[in-house]
């Protein structure tokens, strides 16, 4: 099958167990995502969903068989949240920097959510976790309670940080307190170090978008061309 048998079933060894490259380079791709999200950047988007599609193909270990037998639909089905996501927040960052939304040329100025917004954010989670959660145990996903907090909180993390909020990187961190174990548990041990290291990794980028939303208090950007139409 050349280049794409290859990418299926390209692995290393670590502690005796077999791990796929893919899913090492689709968390490091994870990880730049993460890494350009901190710092505001339009590349977070793009380098994230190359990231997506790698995951993808790892998650459904059943149907690749490479080498992992283990289904986690709620996993493999948030890479292709995801993307459709990704693509929205592509398109509001570009636009958001176009209008000159942030006083420092970033691509978004880092605010925290409104009462009524969070009310939304808040109503949606019960909802999709209600939806998932019987989905995913009619698929037959391993771990679905926890696959289905993990679908709708990655979901809610990333609209939030299309749109800015702060409070994205605290549903991030919800997420990689259930992920880790989960991932553990499946023996998907590359992508359960990557949450490890991004739970850590999300408290940093809460402080950095927290600070920022505080000097953008201090110096309030209603006044800007573009201000209103970047964060409507």
């Amino acid at each position: 099958m050349g280049f794409l048998g290859w990418l299926l079933d390209a692995r290393l060894e670590i502690a005796g167990s077999a791990v796929l490259w893919r899913e090492v380079v689709g968390n490091v791709f994870g990880l730049g995502s993460a890494l350009l999200g901190m710092r505001r950047r339009t590349w977070a988007w793009p380098v994230g969903m190359i990231g997506n599609a790698l995951l993808f193909t790892v998650f459904l270990g059943g149907v690749f068989a490479t080498p992992y037998q283990v289904d986690l639909y709620g996993q493999a089905g948030r890479q292709v949240f995801f993307f459709a996501v990704s693509l929205y927040g592509w398109w509001r960052w570009t636009r958001a920097r176009r209008l000159g939304a942030a006083p420092d040329g970033a691509a978004v100025a880092p605010r925290w959510a409104s009462g009524r917004e969070r009310l939304l954010l808040l109503g949606a989670a019960v909802l999709a976790m209600v939806v998932f959660y019987l989905a995913l145990r009619a698929l037959g996903s391993w771990g679905p309670l926890a696959d289905a907090w993990i679908l709708t909180g990655s979901l809610l993390a990333t609209y939030g940080m299309a749109r800015g909020y702060v409070e994205f990187w605290l549903i991030w961190i919800a997420v990689d307190a259930v992920g880790v174990p989960l991932l553990l548990a499946g023996g998907f041990y590359p992508s359960a170090a990557m949450y490890a290291v991004y739970g850590l990794f999300c408290v940093w980028g809460l402080v950095s978008w927290w600070r920022t939303s505080l000097q953008l208090r201090r110096s309030p950007a209603e006044g800007r061309p573009g201000y209103a139409e970047a964060v409507a």
